[in-house]
């Protein structure tokens, strides 16, 4: 199934990739010059819930990624395997492709980084479905003044949090089951009307990546850590990396052949 779903990825047939694979560890990405590559791999060390590091590719070498169970398959491009990539230029976004082919050089460095799209099956398995999920529409993320600790060249960067509505009765259930899942991004960091203001969110229902969300009467907001956070740690940069930077387009997720069973025994989930 998560091969499958890559290749429905490498071949742009599908956009918002929650919901999809269910089971298999999703992961978000970032792609850097070899140059900033330690540092950014500090930066992942220092903020683990906000950048938990699944694998990272070789210099020059889009084809595997170690650990090498991230992906099993020899049929492998990071280069054209998410659906749809983000490009920065001097810390600024500036477009989105399809694919890295012909961008691609023999300096760059790849970076999976978990995601929350993971533990989404498991919150429905539990009564707890995500409410995106049902819309059909994309998470809600947004940028907060939760900072980011800095490495290297990467410093001043907030981190951004994804939301998902819950009744307050239901919160323990929901962090209970995502709690587990360390590998990408665990429990939630905040909860409740309070945390709006506490995270320096203007409007709950203008996120800065993704859809308004729809919450019903009685619920509040859910907040975890976000993968979406690397990218800002990459406008933090700017000039400093004078290369071309890729990164996923928000919700559209690489599928890994990780499992959550698989991160137990590797004991990281």
């Amino acid at each position: 199934m998560a091969y499958q779903t890559r290749l429905l990825g490498r071949q742009n047939k599908i956009t918002n990739t929650s919901g999809l694979a269910p089971g298999y560890i999703q992961a978000n990405l970032l792609v850097l010059p070899r140059q900033h590559a330690r540092d950014f791999h500090d930066l992942c060390l220092r903020n683990p819930v906000s950048c938990p590091l699944l694998g990272m590719t070789h210099p020059g070498d889009p084809h595997s990624i170690q650990p090498s169970g991230c992906i099993t398959t020899r049929d492998f491009d990071i280069r054209t395997d998410f659906p749809m990539y983000r490009v920065y230029r001097g810390g600024k976004s500036i477009g989105s492709r399809r694919d890295l082919l012909d961008v691609w050089s023999d300096d760059y460095v790849g970076f999976l980084i978990g995601c929350s799209f993971s533990f989404e099956a498991a919150l429905t398995a539990a009564g707890l479905p995500p409410r995106h999920q049902k819309t059909n529409s994309m998470v809600a993320m947004y940028r907060t003044n939760l900072p980011l600790l800095p490495a290297g060249i990467f410093t001043g960067a907030t981190c951004i949090v994804s939301m998902r509505p819950y009744r307050q009765d239901r919160i323990q259930a929901v962090r209970d089951v995502t709690r587990p899942y360390l590998a990408t991004h665990g429990e939630p960091v905040a909860w409740g009307w309070e945390a709006v203001i506490a995270l320096g969110i203007k409007d709950i229902q203008c996120p800065d990546f993704g859809d308004p969300p729809d919450l019903e009467d009685g619920e509040v907001p859910v907040f975890w850590a976000c993968g979406v956070t690397p990218q800002m740690a990459v406008e933090s940069a700017g000039d400093k990396i004078e290369d071309l930077v890729f990164a996923h387009e928000p919700g559209h997720m690489l599928v890994t052949d990780y499992t959550a069973e698989d991160l137990q025994k590797l004991g990281r989930s």
